[in-house]
């Protein structure tokens, strides 16, 4: 079953169970992931995007609500938090597991001991590695750690 094909069945099921938030949550995201395919293909191809880059756009949207968060804590607005709070919760949901800093740090350390030194390179090859299952801001932090 494509991640498309699993958005559409549970919007459909949350629905019928009355679980409004998290309904909506799932259509907006149906309805990112149909908007990069018209991007993508154009309008009325019909071809739909590879569960890699229906994984990016859920990846795309992730990343906005952790900075959505952010900028309402700052700015005190705690009724928004807590709403994108929840909705990141549902959207996580289809996203793979996150890597632990010290998994990140293994990876950096692979690529060190394979001579690679220059934060650049090392940033380009560990997120490559790291393939969406880790926040480039974490990477960044443990490179740096590692080149000091």
């Amino acid at each position: 079953m494509s991640l498309k094909e699993r958005l559409s069945g549970d919007a459909k099921n949350a629905l019928k169970s009355g679980e409004r938030d998290r309904a909506d949550v799932v259509r907006f995201l149906l309805s990112q992931v149909h908007n990069r395919e018209i991007e993508k293909h154009g309008l009325g191809k019909g071809e739909e995007l590879t569960d890699e880059e229906a994984l990016q756009v859920l990846q795309k949207e992730a990343k906005r609500r952790r900075e959505a968060i952010e900028l309402f804590r700052k700015g005190g607005r705690d009724d928004l938090v807590a709403k994108e709070e929840k909705e990141l919760s549902f959207l996580e949901a289809y996203l793979p597991q996150a890597l632990s800093k010290d998994e990140i740090r293994a990876i950096v350390s692979e690529f060190l001991e394979n001579g690679t030194r220059e934060f650049n390179a090392l940033m380009r090859e560990t997120m490559k590695k790291v393939a969406g299952r880790g926040d480039g801001r974490i990477v960044s932090e443990v490179v740096r750690e590692a080149l000091e």
